[in-house]
């Protein structure tokens, strides 16, 4: 019998929001970073060993470090917050990027979380080095049409959620299953059916579709600057096709791959998960960009170092690495000696130099 596949290993921390709600974010895998803008739904922990998420989840930190979170309202982040908003979700992500201490990063939206992605990356061209959006769109469900059966069939969508979310019948969940993995397995289905109830309540399901539906950031697609690659199921049943195609013919120079699958999260078992994967190696870089003077440091003098660029005091370092500070400044002695500096003003001028951003705002 083969050995059962093995899991990466994650470390869950959590940030504080700019109003005060608890972000839950996960790190994972060793390599240039890759973060993940919060998509519903989503559960750091259970993900993790999902047979819906998992094969996606390894494939992110196969090379690189991936950066992902729960979405307010979900998962591990704080289940009963008082603003869900598209605001508030650019405010989470951009929490956790600054918790995180990463200076520059390729950035992945799925589903919704392309539009989050998009204004982003739009508002921190100087952050996002590579921009990837799948299964995406820049409008919701109510800024695709003016007719008004679309906000019938939406309000009904919300209201499915209010009364079954909760149930312990799957009924109502199976719904929005199939339109998630249509062609998935019984066992893929009865576990999104369970990540559909375990991940929120009943309540911030239908504030969260309301949000979707309203979605809209069309105006800043001609505005990313950054190269992007957007893919999308050819059949997908749950954010229209059409929608990938708006974001491809406004972001200028995007790359656009049509999959030939119906389901919306791509499943291990399918050919078009092998394309998805092979042109997201293409796409995204392996390894960093390194001037010759910071070649000698390790992975952790170099995170170091982007902490330090950043304007972090010892004490900072030491809490966000989770190391004692006697451990930091022993990396920073050995980091002045590779550098050939003296001083910590020294190596801020010359990690900038070499492209570790300045504090951000």
């Amino acid at each position: 019998m083969p050995a059962p596949t093995p899991y990466p290993k994650q470390q869950i921390r959590l940030c504080t929001g700019s109003d005060g709600v608890r972000i839950a974010y996960a790190t994972c895998g060793t390599g240039p970073p890759i973060v993940k803008a919060a998509n519903w739904l989503s559960h750091l922990e259970f993900d993790l060993k999902s047979p819906v998420w998992s094969h996606v989840i390894a494939e992110l930190c196969r090379q690189h470090t991936l950066i992902r979170y729960d979405q307010r309202g979900c998962g591990l982040s704080d289940r009963d917050p008082d603003e869900i908003s598209f605001d508030a979700w650019q405010r989470d992500l951009a929490s956790v990027i600054n918790a995180c201490g990463v200076q520059r990063f390729a950035l992945l939206g799925i589903s919704q979380g392309a539009s989050i992605a998009v204004a982003y990356a739009v508002a921190w061209p100087e952050r996002v080095s590579h921009l990837v959006l799948y299964g995406g769109y820049a409008r919701g469900k109510l800024k695709r049409s003016a007719d008004p059966r679309l906000r019938d069939e939406a309000e009904t969508l919300v209201k499915l959620a209010e009364l079954g979310w909760g149930q312990q019948n799957p009924a109502f969940r199976q719904f929005f299953t199939t339109q998630f993995i249509p062609g998935g397995t019984p066992e893929q289905h009865h576990w999104f059916n369970e990540l559909e109830r375990l991940t929120t309540t009943p309540r911030n399901a239908a504030r969260i579709m309301r949000v979707f539906n309203e979605i809209d950031v069309v105006d800043l697609l001609p505005q990313v600057q950054c190269p992007t690659l957007v893919l999308h199921a050819s059949d997908d049943a749950r954010v229209p096709f059409e929608e990938s195609r708006l974001l491809a013919s406004l972001i200028p120079g995007a790359r656009f791959v049509p999959l030939d699958s119906e389901n919306h999260l791509l499943l291990d078992s399918e050919p078009a998960w092998l394309r998805w994967r092979d042109e997201l190696r293409a796409f995204l870089p392996t390894t960093e960009p390194v001037d010759p003077a910071f070649a000698a440091l390790t992975p952790r003098e170099r995170d170091i170092v982007g902490l330090i660029a950043g304007g972090r005091d010892n004490a900072q370092i030491a809490a966000r690495l989770g190391l004692s500070e006697k451990t930091v400044r022993n990396h920073i002695t050995s980091i002045f000696s590779k550098l050939e500096v003296e001083n910590r003003s020294q190596a801020i001028v010359l990690a900038r130099k070499a492209g570790f951003d300045a504090p951000p705002a």
